[in-house]
């Protein structure tokens, strides 16, 4: 127990509080924005973000991924604000949580083994490329001071590391921030700042219900946007997951962090915020500024609240130009290079998959429709190559008259068809063998197609002998199979 406690919560003390320290200052101006385009008051995304960090620490899966309000999410509630308000955004919240967390009971979490490498190197270029593009409203018609404090913040991010002893002690995303406030505040330079993204809070949140109906009419209202926030929240939490594993080496608990983001969305529900999910953006800040452990998490959502609150004054007056550099520094970071360099090494329809993901990521803004079209399209592929993994070898014995076939392979939906055009129903013989000891029946249209072949044998006056199916096959093969059964014909020819 104290051991566990150690390894997840105090194992790297000193870089998980840094590491929060930066997260929480790069999540001020993202908060802001995504309350923006939810359209909703700023401290909504603010006191959702530290929220659902704080609460996520706590009952999430994955150590050090950080959990806040996201625009992928915030995208989704726009319509029901602008039709009922702020109330009904904040019920939906709470009832997108109890979905969540019934999706991990439901062990949903486990479906995550069914998205294909290709699709998750999408998903991370795409992320890439809309955390890059974010940042261009901030680049655009302003002065060469921002390009200069951009580029500086850059330059400090690349190369402070390489500073001797204190270079490898502090993330160089804080120092960035740090130094650039600071020479914008000496010189005085007029360039856009937190401030001006909107008003921050001055107080802590408080409990409240929503003051909406509990009836029906209700339900009716919020629940397909509750389901829609679900659904998006437990994709971009999972496949974010999945990232930090990969960055971490480490294993994490899917079902353990669906329930966590439930818990956490409630949480935020009830404290006045709107519901979120886990951000690439931050959780790759946290790990590249040492954040490894549940500590970084809890920091980042404790240092939000009092920053936001309690230094308002001070945090207002950081140039957006730091933050920018940051976020590009995120982005560069998060795309995934290897995969350009492999190209023309990894099959096409890898490619395909893993440009189609990106593609309809960055034209919809939607990372649902993008997982999805790509986990689609690598079944499409998986089921071609595999119905191509069958074959049919035939053998002549006793003179002419008894043919066998040998099945080899698997047999379903793909490869059906190509199960029944190898049969020669017009040759003349006495008997026909179907071997199928090497041969997996997958689904009834396996089955179907099977049924087909042997009552065409018969049709033709050919008796007609399967052997060798495997118990599961065979299991299949009884339950939904007609052709060893009374009236085979009538009943397959639906009369």
């Amino acid at each position: 127990m104290i051991h566990s406690l150690k390894s997840t919560w105090f194992s790297n003390v000193r870089a998980d509080v840094l590491a929060g320290l930066v997260v929480a200052l790069a999540l001020i101006p993202e908060a802001i924005a995504f309350s923006i385009i939810a359209g909703v008051d700023p401290r909504v995304g603010l006191y959702a973000s530290f929220c659902i960090a704080v609460v996520i620490a706590f009952v999430g899966g994955r150590p050090g991924m950080i959990s806040a309000a996201t625009g992928a999410m915030a995208l989704l509630m726009v319509t029901l604000v602008k039709s009922h308000g702020l109330e009904y955004l904040l019920a939906a919240t709470l009832l997108c949580g109890v979905l969540q967390i019934i999706a991990g009971y439901l062990q949903l979490g486990s479906l995550m083994r069914f998205v294909s490498r290709s699709v998750v190197t999408g998903f991370v270029n795409a992320l890439a490329i809309l955390i890059f593009m974010a940042q261009l409203p901030e680049l655009t018609n302003v002065t060469w001071h921002v390009y200069a404090m951009t580029a500086a913040g850059l330059g400090i991010i690349y190369l402070f590391p390489y500073v001797p002893k204190v270079g490898k002690l502090v993330p160089s995303p804080l120092v960035c921030i740090i130094l650039l406030t600071a020479v914008a505040i000496a010189i005085g330079l007029d360039i856009r700042t937190v401030g001006d993204m909107g008003e921050l809070p001055d107080t802590l949140p408080v409990f409240l219900w929503p003051d909406v109906p509990l009836n029906f009419e209700t339900l009716s209202i919020i629940f397909p946007y509750s389901a829609a926030l679900a659904v998006v929240g437990l994709l971009e939490s999972m496949m974010t997951a999945t990232i930090v594993d990969d960055l971490t080496d480490t294993p994490s608990d899917k079902n353990r962090e669906c329930k966590g983001q439930g818990v956490a969305n409630i949480a935020s529900g009830m404290l006045g915020g709107m519901a979120g999910c886990a951000m690439i953006g931050q959780s790759i800040i946290n790990v590249k500024s040492g954040g490894r452990t549940r500590l970084s998490t809890l920091t980042a959502g404790l240092f939000l609240l009092v920053m936001v609150v309690f230094l308002g004054d001070w945090i207002k007056q950081i140039p957006m130009a730091a933050l920018v550099a940051v976020m590009i520094m995120v982005s560069i970071g998060t795309f995934s290079w290897d995969s350009l360099r492999n190209l023309r090494k990894y099959p096409l329809s890898s490619n395909i998959v893993m440009i189609v993901t990106v593609l309809v990521v960055v034209a919809t803004h939607n990372l649902a429709f993008g997982v999805l079209a790509g986990v689609l399209l690598a079944a499409i592929f998986f089921a071609n190559k595999v119905g191509h993994y069958m074959a049919i070898s035939a053998a002549l014995e006793d003179a002419g008259e008894h043919r066998i076939y040998t099945v080899t392979g698997q047999v379903f939906f793909s490869s059906a068809d190509k199960f029944s055009a190898a049969f020669d129903f017009k040759e003349a013989l006495d008997k026909v063998t179907i071997d199928l000891s090497r041969a997996h029946f997958w689904d009834i249209t396996a089955v179907a197609a099977l049924d087909k072949v042997v009552i065409k044998f018969r049709r033709e006056g050919t008796q007609v002998e399967v052997l060798g199916l495997n118990e599961a096959s065979a299991t299949i093969v009884d339950r939904f199979g007609v052709h060893d059964k009374p009236d085979a014909i009538d009943e397959l020819m639906g009369h």
